[in-house]
């Protein structure tokens, strides 16, 4: 196993040498101490590693994270797994916004509340959150799924395109076009396996939480459709 003191070591050195790693790698194992809220914390990761972060972090760790399991031991500042492309990041704190901005695959878990704009623009990223989301979350949300515990903030969804969305608590608005839809059978079964993958399927009772998604009317521009925009 690998440990790394950021109190004696630099990001730089840090990122550079998980960026060497390749895929017959013996050093699957990092541990990352006194990371102090330091930014770009292992972002840039291609290698099946795993990788224990003890304490906060700043902005944009795990970013274009790659097949890299990533634990932080804290909250983490804005862009937490912003462009992420497949692994699994798991916050046990708070995150700031945009958390896993344009992720185009992979897991964020958020154990705390995540802040405004969590998976805007996401593109196949899977963000369960276990507290609350704040506004614009999911805004311009083209494909992946975001599951909030709490609640949401105004502007849920805004311009959304075909990401889905399952929310347990209240929201405070909808964006234009993001609309609630039936939770029909095959929506109950993807929302059981996301809330396995974040380990909580015998917790969480999927009839207590409620789906939105795009109406499907701002595609393209549509004069009648003007005051929407």
């Amino acid at each position: 196993m690998a440990t790394i003191d950021l109190s004696k070591s630099s990001v730089r050195d840090l990122n550079a040498a998980l960026h060497t790693l390749k895929d017959d790698t013996n050093d699957t194992l990092w541990t990352i101490l006194n990371p102090d809220g330091e930014h770009s914390i292992a972002a840039g990761v291609d290698a099946p590693v795993s990788l224990n972060v003890q304490g906060s972090v700043g902005y944009f760790c795990g970013g274009m994270n790659k097949r890299a399991s990533i634990v932080i031991e804290g909250s983490a500042g804005q862009g937490i797994g912003e462009n992420m492309m497949s692994g699994r990041i798991h916050v046990k704190g708070d995150a700031s916004q945009s958390a896993g901005a344009t992720g185009r695959g992979g897991l964020l878990i958020v154990d705390g509340n995540a802040s405004a704009r969590c998976g805007i623009s996401m593109k196949g990223i899977d963000i369960v959150v276990k507290g609350d989301v704040g506004h614009l979350s999911a805004f311009m949300g083209q494909y992946g799924r975001l599951v909030v515990f709490g609640e949401a903030g105004e502007a849920l969804g805004d311009s959304i395109y075909e990401a889905h969305l399952y929310v347990r608590g209240p929201v405070a608005s909808l964006g234009a076009d993001c609309i609630e839809k039936p939770m029909r059978d095959e929506h109950k079964a993807e929302l059981i396996d996301l809330l396995s993958a974040a380990g909580e399927d015998h917790r969480i009772d999927v009839a207590e939480f409620r789906r939105y998604g795009s109406a499907r009317k701002l595609y393209t521009f549509n004069i009648d459709n003007a005051g929407a925009y």
